[in-house]
């Protein structure tokens, strides 16, 4: 392998990380509800991705969570939300400062332990607070508790800021801190994109879980073009670059409304395959969950397979079939 092509791989690897993720919290002045939304649409490395729930102890909450495929363990949380109504979620952020070469690739960690501890926006911030530096993340923290408070955690290694949601607001992540010290970030089409989607729905207050995980997380709008690609057939292939909110590497969608009876509507895969589907404290649907050898969902592993017949290899790039996603959304085959 020459040092030329290691130079360019790591240069598409830091262009387009797989680590990234598209969220959104809606404070409940702006929800058909009136309840608080938080949305999670996730890119990352592991396709496969499980929801389970944790029960009580005598010192922690129970939760229900999305798991990486594989952590039997239920080591790292990356959403969810537990029986005191309080949810948190994550981005990755890119323009933090630097991670240390000692620590890194903690934000399921600390998820796992607000889950288990925290009861409302204030007590996270308790928490970062009491971790041992550095943390060993770059992330954009997102919470919303039983009162309807929510704010976004910009966190590094050191330290944080945090921007609080008023109720009658909108909040967008992606792959950037508003606080950032290092340049733009990553993420800056997907965040337009997002923006551009979300308008209509700030104007009239009409957010809602099935809005976000339904529709949001299955539009391909091209922020340079001004048309959603999916509805737009003369369009038959297109390279994933990153700037669609799904990507190839989306491996779940998630909208949760906390309080006393939490809601966590869940797409596990690739959204543009399958519908979003309600879990609670008391219920897990069975495909949901970890069932199948290496800790793998059934309903994660099937996207999987239908996602892959979407996507082709072509001088390095992926190129999504769109006339193939088309037809498959016609035929149906991607209910479950």
């Amino acid at each position: 392998m020459t040092v030329k092509f290691l130079k360019a791989l790591l240069l598409t690897l830091v262009a387009f990380p797989v680590g990234a993720c598209t969220s959104a919290l809606i404070g409940g002045g702006m929800t058909r509800s009136g309840r608080p939304i938080l949305w999670k649409h996730r890119d990352s490395g592991f396709e496969q991705n499980f929801i389970e729930k944790i029960e009580a102890t005598d010192s922690t909450a129970a939760y229900v969570a999305l798991f990486n495929g594989g952590d039997s363990l239920l080591l790292e949380a990356w959403c969810g939300v537990n029986d005191r109504g309080f949810a948190v979620m994550n981005t990755a952020s890119y323009n933090l400062a630097p991670d240390t070469a000692r620590l890194r690739d903690r934000e399921g960690v600390i998820m796992t332990a607000a889950l288990r501890r925290c009861r409302t926006v204030g007590d996270f911030g308790r928490l970062l607070d009491s971790l041992q530096r550095p943390l060993g993340v770059q992330a954009n923290f997102g919470v919303l508790d039983s009162t309807g408070a929510g704010a976004y955690f910009e966190t590094s290694d050191t330290g944080y800021v945090r921007f609080d949601l008023p109720a009658d607001s909108v909040l967008i992540r992606t792959n950037f801190s508003v606080a950032g010290c290092c340049g733009e970030g990553l993420g800056l089409a997907r965040y337009d994109a997002a923006k551009h989607l979300f308008g209509p729905h700030i104007a009239d207050r009409s957010f809602s879980p099935k809005l976000l995980t339904d529709t949001m997380s299955r539009s391909f709008y091209d922020t340079g073009r001004g048309v959603d690609l999916l509805s737009e057939t003369l369009t038959a292939e297109v390279i994933d670059r990153g700037d669609f909110i799904p990507r190839r590497s989306t491996s779940a969608s998630i909208a949760i409304e906390p309080g006393a009876e939490p809601v966590m509507w869940v797409i596990l895969g690739y959204p543009p395959l399958s519908e979003a589907r309600a879990v609670t404290l008391t219920h897990v649907p069975a495909d949901m969950r970890p069932t199948l050898a290496g800790a793998r969902s059934p309903l994660s592993d099937r996207n999987v397979r239908l996602r892959n017949r979407l996507f082709s290899r072509r001088k390095g790039q992926w190129v999504l079939n769109l006339s193939k996603l088309r037809n498959l959304n016609n035929q149906s085959i991607s209910k479950p």
